[in-house]
């Protein structure tokens, strides 16, 4: 079939606009909430030290994911269309720029984050059925040991299939098929899961406020003598043997950033189903800032509930929650500790179910969006023909949820999705400053162009945005960077990868393309 056969097929198959502001918000925070918000916070209170740098990471996160959000919503009013940041990429940047972001989101950023989501989640229905565990193999395949290349650590992989990730795999089958079925169901499932995580986190804020205080962890967190130390140099980890340099507090909450920016991640993924978003010049940027501020505010306030429960130090050996404290939490899980320190022989069950529904949100969010940039990607010849057609009655990008379920499923097998999100955080990052830099571009070179929402703050908030991400980033090329090359090794890749594709003859369509031009 050639291209002018392919353009006018698909021309009487188009997205459906279906997706309400409600949806669309609960887009924005159901693939924001996951897990993380149970789990980061062990690490960032071993980082800080200080209950006040602790809440000072979340402001941080708060303040940059809220103007990332406010600039992601002038540029997708202006440009409504399937694909979302890789199409802001594209259009200020160049289609190189736009594939490097579609090649890593599906090579790990989206794939990687679903098989996380879903193989966490079998871990934890593990709890009410022990039989699902990730030591209960089923099919062992291989165990790659750990191979030291530099400042970064390869493998300590268990390749194979086990009770959990076998849950996990078939929770990535189910949901492609669900959203395979059309947006309005995928949809509904979204709305029914983000509404009920979001009032398990607005429960937990209220045990934690009222009931769950702890006079002793209030003590020791807030009291007397409990100064943030802005002025002097902290002690940071650098190394996996334990070594140690002395670092200022602006380098220190840059590299807790690792933890609470990047679990506040996925914000953007409302952008992806653009196309298919009523009133999108409206809604979308409304939806941004619905979701990202409401999610945001919420995640202080549990920081904020875990310093009223727990101390934040506390004995790695202890024998009880209260002893162990936010930083030594048994596994991180500092959710669970909370919970048990509330509703003792319970909570581990109270929690496990919370990141159940948490989880199944998070990667039916991620599911359904992430198929519509592989879809944008293949109409203009980047990607596999076939992911750019839809289904004629569903009107789905079926194709690309099946290609997305298959990489996700072997990445759960591999057992390497967790090592392969810490690489890319650092990518991520550099990506999300690309796309505010070309909010600043696209306003040079097209200064004519329809603009319904305008970003606030224009320009001192992108610019002030953009210094922060690279300030980051510069933090971790120096004292993280297993977190760094790797990630861009990645992305670099994509290179060869994007040139074989376009000198393959497929090249890019002209800028009218119907299928892009979807308002």
């Amino acid at each position: 079939m050639t291209k002018a056969e392919t353009s006018q097929s698909n021309t009487e198959v188009r997205l459906e606009q279906t997706l309400g502001l409600f949806s669309s918000t609960t887009i924005v925070a159901g693939s924001m909430i996951g897990s993380g918000i149970f789990l980061v916070a062990a690490e960032i209170a071993r980082i800080t030290q200080s209950a006040w740098l602790f809440l000072a990471a979340w402001v941080v996160t708060a303040a940059m994911t809220m103007i990332g959000a406010l600039c992601y919503g002038e540029l997708a009013a202006m440009m409504p269309k399937a694909g979302g940041q890789y199409v802001y990429l594209r259009e200020a940047l160049g289609p190189l720029w736009g594939f490097l972001y579609g090649w890593t989101l599906f090579l790990v950023i989206q794939t990687g984050t679903i098989a996380a989501v879903c193989v966490g989640f079998g871990k934890f229905l593990g709890v009410f059925f022990p039989t699902i565990s990730s030591s209960h193999w089923l099919w062992h395949i291989a165990h790659v040991p750990v191979v030291q290349v530099g400042p970064v650590a390869l493998g300590n992989m268990e390749i194979g299939v086990n009770t959990a990730n076998l849950t996990g795999l078939l929770l990535v089958i189910l949901l492609a098929a669900i959203n395979a079925l059309g947006v309005r169901l995928g949809a509904l499932v979204q709305n029914v899961f983000t509404t009920a995580k979001g009032l398990s986190l607005l429960a937990m804020v209220a045990l934690g406020l009222t009931v769950g205080r702890h006079a002793a962890a209030i003590h020791a967190n807030f009291g007397a003598g409990m100064e943030a130390g802005w002025t002097k140099l902290h002690p940071l980890v650098t190394r996996a043997n334990g070594a140690t340099t002395m670092v200022s507090v602006v380098v220190l909450l840059a590299v807790v950033q690792v933890g609470s920016l990047f679990s506040a991640d996925a914000w953007n993924n409302v952008t992806f189903t653009a196309g298919e978003v009523k009133n999108p010049q409206r809604n979308l940027p409304l939806s941004l800032a619905l979701g990202t501020g409401s999610v945001l505010t919420l995640y202080f306030l549990i920081s904020l509930a875990y310093l009223l429960v727990l101390p934040l130090h506390g004995d790695p050996h202890g024998a009880t929650v209260m002893a162990r404290g936010i930083a030594y939490a048994t596994d991180d899980r500092v959710g669970t500790a909370v919970l048990e320190a509330i509703f003792p022989g319970v909570g581990t069950a109270l929690m496990a179910l919370a990141i159940l529904i948490s989880g199944f949100g998070c990667a039916n969010g991620m599911t359904l969006a992430g198929a519509r940039v592989y879809y944008a990607m293949s109409q203009d010849g980047l990607f596999f023909r076939s992911v750019g057609r839809l289904h004629r009655r569903t009107r789905t990008p079926v194709a690309g949820l099946a290609v997305q379920a298959a990489w996700t499923v072997l990445l759960c097998i591999s057992g390497s999705f967790g090592q392969l999100l810490d690489y890319v955080i650092f990518a991520v990052l550099v990506f999300y400053i690309l796309t505010i830099a070309g909010l600043m571009v696209l306003r040079v070179k097209r200064p004519d162009a329809e603009r319904p929402y305008r970003a606030v703050g224009y320009p001192v908030l992108p610019v002030i945005y953009i210094a922060m991400a690279t300030w980051i980033c510069i933090v971790l090329l120096r004292y993280k960077p297993q977190y760094t090359w790797p990630g861009l090794g990645i992305v670099l890749l994509g290179i060869p990868v994007y040139f074989f594709w376009t000198l393959g003859g497929r090249g890019l369509p002209p800028r009218d393309h119907p299928l892009l031009e979807i308002d």
